[in-house]
Parts: structure tokens; sequence; C-alpha cells
């Protein structure tokens, strides 16, 4: 029993490695599962045994790095006492930087950013990933409406602009640096411009 469960487990891991490396390659709505079947070297109902459609696979390919909701979520859920504007920072600037350090992450949100259009067959995928981006801002907007931080928000500025503020550099810094590694370095590159924005949104940010 436990050799069958091991080889469901690395026929698993073999149809996401197929599948990843596929999207990179041909986009998520050109490939099928019987391309990934084939490249994986298995049958398309070995497919089926292990995700239910495409979508399925899809996010159970997402499921394999950290998403930055999930990581805000956590840090904050760590640490009682946290500064909620400098854990915002550093998520910001980790985030970036673990795009230059985790070759698969780079690949998967390649794929996700820039090899992906959210067709009908994707349709659960998609509302996943929105509900995803929606969780990251209201996490901000929550660390943003603190007492503590919105009386040194810039004036015209109010949690809500603010959150959606940094999400946008963190989408923006994203889609950047994947289409054109040349354009910044994440890890000398990402802090100047993180605190950049957040001189913007914060009247005594030092």
């Amino acid at each position: 029993m436990r050799r069958t469960k091991e080889e469901a487990e690395q026929t698993r891991c073999a149809l996401l490695a197929a599948a990843e490396t596929l999207f990179l390659e041909k986009g998520v709505a050109h490939t099928s599962l019987e391309h990934i079947a084939r490249h994986a070297g298995v049958t398309r109902g070995a497919v089926y045994w292990h995700f239910t459609n495409k979508a399925h696979l899809f996010s159970e390919m997402l499921n394999q790095v950290r998403l930055p909701p999930e990581q805000l979520a956590e840090r904050l859920r760590g640490c009682a006492e946290h500064d909620p504007l400098l854990t915002l920072r550093g998520l910001c600037i980790d985030a970036i930087e673990n795009l230059a350090r985790d070759e698969q992450k780079r690949r998967i949100f390649t794929i996700l950013l820039r090899r992906c259009e959210f067709t009908a067959e994707l349709r659960e995928a998609e509302e996943r990933h929105e509900a995803f981006i929606n969780l990251f801002i209201q996490l901000c907007e929550q660390q943003f409406a603190q007492p503590c931080v919105s009386q040194r928000l810039q004036p015209g500025i109010s949690p809500r602009l603010a959150a959606r503020a940094v999400h946008a550099l963190i989408v923006g810094l994203f889609h950047d640096w994947l289409r054109d590694p040349k354009l910044f370095d994440p890890l000398s590159d990402t802090a100047p411009m993180v605190d950049a924005c957040f001189r913007g949104l914060i009247k005594d940010w030092d």
C-alpha cells in the first residue's frame, strides 16, 4: 500500500511539473490535459485521478507557492505586537525579492501574470485569484485603518486608497520584472522603491 501511495504521489508531482513547464511554454489556454499527460508520460486517466479538471490542476500548481495575502495573514497572526507599517513594508520587499531567489515562484508567477488567459474553463481559478487580490487589499486596509497608522496618513489618503496604492506597487513591480528582469535589481532596488511609495502615503515616513 505504501508503495502505491508513493507511486501516486510521484505521478501527481510529475503532472504538476509537466503542467508548469507547458503552461510557461505554451500558455495555459493552449495547453490541454492531454498535452500534460503526454509530457508527464502517463495516461489522461491518470490526470483525472488526481485532478478534477484543468482549473483544479492550475490551482494546485499555484498552491506550491505562498501568495502575499497568505504571508501577510500569517505574519499578523504570529506577532501580536507587530508594527503594521513595518509588517507591510517587509512583506512588499520580501514578495519582490523572493522572485529573484526562488526559481519556481518566478515560473509560477510568470504563468499567472503573463501566460494565463482566464477563459470559461478557468473560471474557478480566476475567482480564486480575484479572492486573493481582494483579501490582500482588505488586509492592507485593516493595517492602515489602525488608529496608530490612520492619523499618520497624508491628507486626502484614506486607508482604502493607501491599501490600493500598495497593491498597485506590488503588482506593477511583479509585472515589470517578470516582463524584463533588466529593469531593476529586486535584491537592491526593491526597498528604495517601496519606501518611496510609503513616503507618499505616510507623513512622517523615515
